[in-house]
């Protein structure tokens, strides 16, 4: 017999379709894929160098549960750097990538029946990860007139006596939208009022095109005491299977997210731990470069989007995903599909188009589906040119 939970649980959409993509490849046919969210760059090569001495040097053993003090350390350091906010060791959880910190930071914080709120587009795993903890989330719909952005005021509305949590990422995925300090001002106000948690996904603050990346928790110490800003190493290092993670936050919450790790986990990878260190000490050279490409990715289809009657999207600010919205498209049919929603498009693609694009519902947005352009020009030119071609019923 399954849990009731398990059962509450649905799969994560962009492995799913990631998944369907590679096993399309794997049979060998023409397939051009945009569903999963990783940088298209290798790890840079001083990264994997830290990696290889820490092999050497016997570091294969056990650590802290909640990571090396070397690790932890050096994440300190980065938030002074680069957000102006001191943390020392004791504020500092590593674990198994971000999306395991955030598991953390939930079972940390929720009861049963705790209502933690999510705007929409969210990321895929927010809402599972809610009720993985026993909590129930409550999506605001935010609009693309608004650049998918929740107002202080909305999530003031929002907030019920059963409100535990607020969920904020930015740069977002998947809309690439990112909060200004006079946004995040407003919303820390109302978070201190109510006093809610506020869970920071912040792990595409590097990768931004225009603007700067505030964290909430750098406004002031009221909200920095409410906030687990959430970060990890896998996009801006290109180190996506490294899995290192972390979050900072006060000292209590920091030690409940250790102890509940330490019966989870454990620690993770002791090697990779000692490749991070070397990531978020080392220059930020090889990041830059990986800027450039993205810049020019999502000039190039956003533009080209843009031009394809039937569909549209906005310039993204930041991470490496665009909201590509085909409500026009809605009630047309194509090659014996009646386009009813996101998912019926995305299915239509795949299979008359060899185009993998993964669907708006499980973004909370099924007006839309999601591009990545963490992948090369000619990938992107080539599944663009097969979008045209498709709705130009030229198949």
């Amino acid at each position: 017999m399954i849990s009731n939970k398990a059962q509450c649980i649905s799969p994560s959409a962009t492995l799913a379709i990631d998944a369907k993509f590679k096993a399309m490849k794997a049979q060998g046919m023409d397939v051009v894929g945009f569903g999963a969210g990783e940088p298209d760059f290798d790890t840079p090569q001083h990264i994997k160098a830290a990696a290889i001495s820490a092999i050497n040097e016997g570091k294969t053993k056990y650590t802290p549960a909640s990571g090396t003090v070397e690790l932890r350390s050096a994440v300190a350091r980065k938030f002074k750097r680069d957000n102006g906010l001191d943390y020392s060791a004791e504020n500092i959880v590593v674990s198994n990538g971000a999306k395991h910190s955030l598991v953390n930071a939930f079972m940390a914080i929720c009861n049963p029946g705790d209502e933690v709120i999510i705007p929409a587009p969210y990321w895929v795993s927010y809402p599972e990860m809610v009720k993985l903890a026993d909590g129930v989330p409550v999506f605001i719909e935010t609009k693309e007139e608004d650049g998918f952005k929740a107002t202080a005021r909305e999530i003031e509305n929002a907030i019920t006596d059963r409100t535990r949590a607020l969920v904020l990422n930015s740069p977002s995925n998947p809309t690439g939208m990112v909060y200004t300090k006079e946004e995040l001002s407003a919303i820390a106000d109302v978070a201190v009022k109510h006093n809610i948690y506020v869970v920071s996904d912040e792990i595409y603050e590097h990768l931004i095109y225009e603007g700067e990346h505030v964290s909430i928790a750098s406004l002031n110490e009221k909200i920095k005491d409410l906030t687990i800003i959430v970060n990890g190493v896998s996009k801006t290092y290109a180190m996506t299977g490294w899995r290192i993670g972390y979050t900072a936050s006060n000292a209590q919450l920091a030690k409940v997210m250790g102890n509940i790790q330490s019966h989870a986990t454990s620690n993770p990878n002791s090697i990779a731990q000692a490749a991070a260190v070397a990531a978020l000490d080392g220059d930020m050279g090889c990041v830059e470069e990986m800027k450039k490409a993205f810049v020019a990715r999502r000039n190039y289809m956003v533009d080209r989007i843009n031009k394809i009657d039937g569909v549209s999207c906005l310039k993204p600010q930041g991470a490496f995903y665009i909201m590509m919205n085909i409500s026009k498209l809605k009630g047309k049919n194509f090659y014996g599909y009646n386009i009813d929603s996101a998912h019926t498009l995305s299915e239509a693609l795949l299979e008359v188009a060899k185009l993998a694009l993964v669907p708006g519902e499980g973004f909370g947005a099924g007006d839309y589906v999601r591009w990545s352009y963490a992948t090369s020009m000619e990938n992107i030119k080539e599944g663009l040119d097969r979008l045209e071609k498709f709705l130009n019923k030229e198949f």
